[in-house]
């Protein structure tokens, strides 16, 4: 399993290189000029060409990339066009509300997901396994800044339940930290647990039909014991890889979430950067993204082993 480990990391290191080399080539070949964004629209030509310079965009690509390249592996994800402040320590400003959300998401979703699809297989061809499907398409169907906007109607304006947006730190108490998170879980979910129970059910739906599943009702096992000691722990492997797939969606969603819920999160961060056209920033937050994702499938590869003693690396 070392070998493995070692393997799969020095191929996210080609994969990471890879993806530093697209972004930057995609964001700077792209229309629009931040120089002339920061200059303002009284400015001249000469004044877009003193910015231009003290920011290094006058220079050829391949000099830009290989002097980034080389910050990059010290560390250094640059400075932010407009503010002036390091990429990094902007977006450690940032990590908490985009962690907060995105775990009680995932757990939510998986909380809820699971035990729908298990449910669902478990009473197949019946109203609540129509019913859950209808979930699950309805869950696919509605984009995620409507459903958000609806539980904003809903919860915080006719019931003023929850708060409308805004996030409160852990340090402030954890009631006032739950309650700006629970509706923008739930919008952000939403999508997620449609996913996760629908592949739930399909799997178990196979997994049901094998002859262990027979034998160890023919032994006399209770149904619950058969369904969760069994079936369930042989359909995770599935699960487990759509889990690690979704986390996809999660960061997608997250951006759009955050913008509806005025948080102060990363993707509040990254719309800000997008607008302002403040590449470093756009650059940091895409990389980051991308390793998160992928040492997530890794970490989701090497779950298998928990799950299926017969998978050895």
């Amino acid at each position: 399993m070392f070998a493995y480990v070692i393997r799969r990391l020095f191929s996210t290191l080609v994969v990471m290189t890879v993806v530093a080399f697209v972004v930057f080539s995609l964001l700077y070949l792209t229309p629009g000029d931040p120089a002339a964004v920061i200059a303002g629209d009284a400015a001249t030509s000469e004044d877009i060409q003193k910015i231009r310079a003290n920011l290094g965009l006058d220079e050829p690509f391949l000099v830009r990339f290989g002097s980034w390249g080389w910050d990059l592996l010290h560390g250094d994800l640059g400075t932010s066009i407009f503010t002036k402040l390091p990429v990094t320590r902007l977006i450690a400003q940032r990590v908490e509300p985009t962690v907060a959300l995105t775990l009680c998401t995932l757990l939510v979703a998986v909380a809820v997901a699971v035990p729908l699809g298990v449910i669902a297989a478990a009473k197949a061809g019946t109203w609540i396994d129509r019913t859950v499907m209808a979930f699950s398409v309805l869950g696919f169907s509605v984009p995620v800044f409507v459903l958000a906007y609806i539980l904003i109607l809903t919860f915080s304006i006719e019931l003023d339940w929850l708060p409308v947006q805004g996030y409160r730190n852990l340090s402030e108490g954890f009631w006032e930290w739950l309650r700006h998170l629970i509706l923008p879980s739930l919008a952000l979910g939403t999508v997620y647990m449609a996913l996760i129970a629908r592949i739930t059910r399909a799997t178990m739906l196979d997994v049901l039909s094998q002859d262990y599943v027979r034998t160890a009702h023919a032994k006399g096992l209770s149904p619950g014991s058969v369904l969760i000691g069994h079936a369930l722990k042989n359909a995770a492997v599935p699960i487990m890889t759509i889990v690690g797939i979704g986390i996809a969606l999660l960061i997608s969603g997250a951006i759009v979430t955050e913008t509806v819920f005025a948080i102060p999160g990363i993707g509040r961060l990254t719309v800000d950067a997008i607008l302002r056209r403040d590449y470093p920033i756009i650059q940091g937050v895409i990389l980051i993204f991308s390793a998160t994702y992928v040492l997530i499938n890794l970490a989701v590869d090497l779950s298998y082993m928990l799950f299926d003693p017969r998978i050895r690396y």
